[in-house]
């Protein structure tokens, strides 16, 4: 399935993303272990096990790349250039293992490229949500998209 292009995009516009993930034990060790994070709350289950949490917290960043990547096939894949930033990215509510993330996403603003015409930039919110429906992250992002192609 290919992304959209700019001008498919309209501000207000809400995707309800089709594809979910349970989150399991091997996500988040894998994850913590490739990037080198030692945080004991994520691969110690003894010592999360004395936290107010009481068993490991996924990883956010873990979170933060599964929302993003959930949206990918709905929205940009093949039509974006690149990924410009991200901003107010929150994490209101720990994920954990065994728990089945959903998402939706915004559109927040569209405007076309002022020196390239073949492009332009689209603004999305994400938002994840756990199996009970509780917000566990939300971003700001921005990304380069293609326009149709003359």
């Amino acid at each position: 399935m290919a992304g959209l292009y700019l001008e498919e995009f309209t501000v207000d516009r809400v995707f309800q993303h089709t594809l979910r993930k349970t989150v399991t034990e091997s996500d988040n060790m894998l994850f913590s272990v490739m990037t080198l994070n030692p945080q004991p709350l994520h691969i110690d289950f003894d010592f999360a096990s004395k936290t107010e949490w009481g068993r490991p917290l996924v990883n956010s960043l873990f979170t933060l790349g599964l929302m993003i990547g959930i949206a990918v096939n709905d929205l940009t894949v093949g039509t974006t250039v690149a990924n410009l930033g991200m901003k107010e990215t929150i994490f209101p509510h720990p994920v954990f293992h065994g728990d089945t993330i959903r998402v939706e996403t915004t559109v927040v603003s569209v405007r076309e490229s002022k020196s390239k015409p073949d492009r332009g930039i689209v603004e999305f919110e994400h938002r994840a949500y756990n199996q009970s429906n509780v917000l566990v992250a939300k971003c700001i992002r921005q990304a380069m998209m293609l326009k149709r192609p003359a």
